[in-house]
């Protein structure tokens, strides 16, 4: 954390930020020159890195500006100054006041001291935001995880938009920090995909007219690559009307190069053919609503990733920070998409024509209904 009034000068363990010198120069330049106030009006308390430092600048503000030659002739308007701010930060003293006025290179720069201040308080929140968001994908308590991801993320979208109209705008590129690495599932968290991926693949190879109604999934909303072949292979073929079934997919699987060392025929036939079990709508939604959490958490991540690179500007973060959210938008669409509308009900036996022999008993799907998700 940056040095505080309070903190032993001598303790180099921490590095000190350069903001923090930043906002020595600022509050230096206000208490030297008062009037310079008005040339930062868009800076506040909030911005600032350290509880003495706001209470400080909260005191400037709140106070008259004095009178320009009085001001130079006597410390009066300081010691209001102290008094003030000391109600929030116990412990300042007069003389760590005077320390920022002899460190304050030049007052005349106070909008660029402002405007630094303003950049790093920025980060800090877009930092916060992105925490708060992946907090929410990770929450497994939470009764509707997905609604409580999405709007952690609109929360921060508003942030990124809101602080964006504060900077000048501009040609910017995307920042090249690097992608942090995903954060590895749990065991239970990789069988329980796996287990719901192979339920899908198996329902709607039983159901395969429901496949073309499911084009909100797609191979990226799957944990497992081997199941995300098969499902590209099965909707490939619902979508040219051909045939589908365990051995259709399985040669279409084939021509996709994913009969690889390890996933063998007769293993991938197995799981196709598995007798069915459920709604392959309900296992297609189980499927997304990973999708959605997984992509919020990355996400997260990945703007969390962008504010501890200091090396990029306030545009760039902006940037990169919607380009990010954008992802998660492009799910969160496809979500809407499957859970708007409900699939139309399985004829009942009674319902089938005189004539035509009776397949096998459809299965509802398991788990809570869709107005309870």
């Amino acid at each position: 954390m940056p040095r505080t009034p309070a903190s032993d000068e001598d303790d180099l363990d921490t590095p000190t930020p350069p903001v923090f010198f930043a906002e020595q120069a600022l509050l230096g330049a206000l208490l030297l020159e008062p009037h310079r106030l008005g040339e930062v009006p868009g800076i506040g308390p909030e911005a600032f890195s350290t509880a003495a430092h706001s209470a400080v600048f909260a005191a400037i503000r709140s106070l008259p500006a004095p009178d320009p030659a009085q001001h130079a002739q006597n410390t009066a308007w300081l010691d209001k100054v102290l008094a003030c701010a000391r109600k929030q930060a116990r412990g300042l003293s007069a003389s760590y006041l005077h320390t920022l006025i002899q460190v304050c290179p030049r007052p005349r720069h106070a909008p660029a001291y402002a405007r630094m201040i303003e950049a790093e308080h920025a980060r800090r929140t877009v930092r916060t935001g992105a925490q708060r968001l992946g907090q929410a994908a990770g929450d497994r308590t939470h009764p509707q995880p997905v609604p409580a991801a999405l709007a952690a993320a609109d929360a921060l979208t508003d942030v990124v938009d809101r602080l964006a109209a504060t900077f000048p705008s501009g040609p910017a590129s995307l920042p090249r920090t690097p992608a942090p690495a995903p954060t590895p599932a749990s065991a239970h968290d990789e069988a329980a995909a796996a287990e719901e991926e192979r339920s899908l693949l198996a329902a709607a190879t039983a159901r395969p007219a429901v496949i073309d109604q499911m084009r909100w999934l797609i191979a990226d909303d799957f944990v497992h690559p081997r199941n995300a072949g098969l499902w590209q292979a099965a909707t490939a073929l619902a979508q040219r009307h051909a045939a589908v079934d365990p051995v259709t997919i399985l040669w279409e699987a084939q021509h996709r190069g994913l009969l690889t060392p390890g996933a063998e025929p007769a293993e991938l036939h197995r799981a196709l053919a598995a007798p069915a079990a459920g709604d392959p709508h309900y296992w297609g939604e189980r499927v997304l609503h990973r999708s959605v959490l997984i992509t919020a958490h990355r996400v997260a991540h990945r703007i969390e990733a962008l504010t501890d690179d200091s090396t990029i500007t306030p545009q760039q973060l902006f940037l990169g920070s919607h380009r990010a959210l954008a992802s998660l938008n492009a799910v969160r669409a496809r979500w809407h998409q499957a859970t708007s509308t409900a699939p139309p009900p399985p004829p009942r036996a009674s319902q089938a024509p005189a004539r035509t022999r009776a397949g096998p008993p459809r299965t509802t799907a398991p788990g809570p209904s869709r107005a309870t998700r």
